[in-house]
């Protein structure tokens, strides 16, 4: 059995908050954005994320799910036509929520609530690409170094001596300026 919410519900009872919360949602994906109180913007950011959701999926089972919830049928499919392919690239975050002051008449915390409809920012996207790249580099990385450990085992056996070479070629250059400033300092000295 789900968790009720805390605190006191929208409307009064369960059934009334349910209906506001769908009357909301109707609303809000016919306007794009829609003013009303804090709690209620609150209470409708994860209701609406969740259809926009079952929208981006677009199959038969979603589309009733969501008119069980919505009854008028051209916000339906407004929501899964427009809506969907304008969110496709993006993951979550489909509503935002920017409060706008109090309300004159009995002085309520208003807020408007609107779709986020624009594209994501290519520096997203890139990101997005280079994590699925990676993804899929990883199997690929997996499997090469099982087959690489044997010719880096011959490659090491063979840059041991270089590298012993090399080392000993930089001690001597190191010894050579030192042995030309010894007698510098010495004249200096006297």
């Amino acid at each position: 059995m789900p968790t009720p919410t805390k605190g006191p519900r929208l409307g009064g009872g369960p059934a009334h908050e349910r209906l506001m919360l769908a009357n909301l949602a109707a609303a809000l994906f016919e306007h794009k954005r829609i003013t009303t109180t804090v709690t209620k913007a609150k209470r409708l950011k994860p209701y609406a994320e969740r259809l926009v959701t079952f929208a981006k999926r677009g199959d038969l089972a979603s589309r009733r799910r969501v008119l069980g919830l919505i009854s008028n049928k051209g916000v339906v499919h407004e929501l899964f036509t427009d809506i969907a392919q304008a969110v496709e690239n993006r993951d979550g975050g489909y509503t935002r929520i920017t409060k706008i002051g109090n309300r004159k008449g009995d002085n309520a915390p208003m807020a408007v609530i609107e779709l986020v409809l624009e594209p994501v920012s290519a520096k997203q996207a890139v990101v997005a690409e280079a994590t699925q790249a990676a993804a899929k580099a990883a199997p690929a990385a997996e499997e090469a170094p099982a087959e690489e450990a044997p010719a880096a085992e011959e490659a090491a056996t063979e840059e041991a001596p270089a590298a012993e070479e090399t080392a000993t070629e930089e001690a001597a250059a190191e010894e050579a300026p030192a042995a030309e400033e010894a007698p510098a300092e010495e004249k200096d000295a006297k």
